[in-house]
């Protein structure tokens, strides 16, 4: 009889010690970066009616941007040549990519991060967004959608860095963030062209100018803030706004070249 019963508190203590140490299964990259757990994230509700709207102009002569350098797997992913991201203006006179956000005046709350992933993909052999925002704790969903390699290395200062292999088409990986942090870049080891930059947020209240070189950030509650806009090459600028309940403010910036 004794016999049987350390028999069976053996077996109870190889199950928990198995399952307190996750059932052996190896951490992937290394360790590195923050895996998302999959679990249930409730984004945060909307703390009032009001928004912030705008346009970031340029002026003067924008710069010609050069032809990338590519490689003859990624060239032929394209029927002519590709431009640099870096700056990009517009036919109106306006700037894409830059990452605008509420800097100062939100109430002292915690923000849930939202459940839906943002996706950052990798196809043609560029980073598409080339400049997103997500929230600390979001996940992003980071896709490969080219028939050959890259490699994703993240290389922020106060968050963990993440940095693998993607080699076949179709791969995806989900990482996050967990404090907040602007700028983050992100590059490809294999090809030193592909470049991206995220900002990474405590809140909600940020936006990246597209095509027309507006933005609209909306949600918020009745105020004072601090609006700044960042762009990789030609850094912050920032307004004051103020905007009631149900109101619509405006806030514009201008970014400079030689004329």
């Amino acid at each position: 009889m004794r016999f049987k019963q350390l028999a069976v508190l053996s077996v109870l203590s190889f199950s928990l010690l198995t399952v307190g140490c996750g059932g052996g299964e190896e951490a992937d990259d290394g360790g590195e970066g923050t895996e998302t757990t999959g679990g249930e994230m409730a984004p945060s509700a909307p703390l009032g009616t009001a928004s912030v709207t705008g346009t970031v102009s340029f002026t003067g002569t924008a710069p010609q941007m050069p032809a990338l350098n590519l490689e003859r797997e990624c060239a032929a992913l394209h029927d002519g040549p590709v431009m640099a991201q870096k700056v990009v203006v517009n036919d109106g006179g306006t700037l894409k990519w830059v990452l605008v956000y509420v800097k100062d005046g939100l109430p002292q709350q915690d923000f849930a991060p939202s459940s839906e992933p943002v996706v950052l993909d990798q196809e043609g052999c560029q980073y598409t967004p080339h400049v997103f925002g997500v929230q600390a704790g979001q996940p992003i969903q980071i896709l490969n959608s080219d028939p050959l390699l890259h490699n994703i290395h993240a290389l922020p200062e106060t968050n963990r860095p993440f940095n693998f292999g993607m080699p076949n088409q179709g791969d995806e990986r989900t990482r996050e963030f967990r404090e907040a942090e602007v700028p983050v870049r992100i590059k490809c080891d294999v090809h030193p062209w592909m470049e991206a930059w995220a900002g990474v947020f405590d809140h909600p209240y940020f936006a990246t100018t597209g095509d027309d070189g507006t933005f609209q950030i909306e949600g918020l509650p009745a105020g004072t803030y601090t609006i700044e806009a960042w762009h990789e090459e030609y850094g912050t600028q920032t307004t004051t706004v103020t905007v009631g309940d149900g109101e619509a403010a405006t806030a514009d910036f201008s970014y400079g070249g030689a004329s």
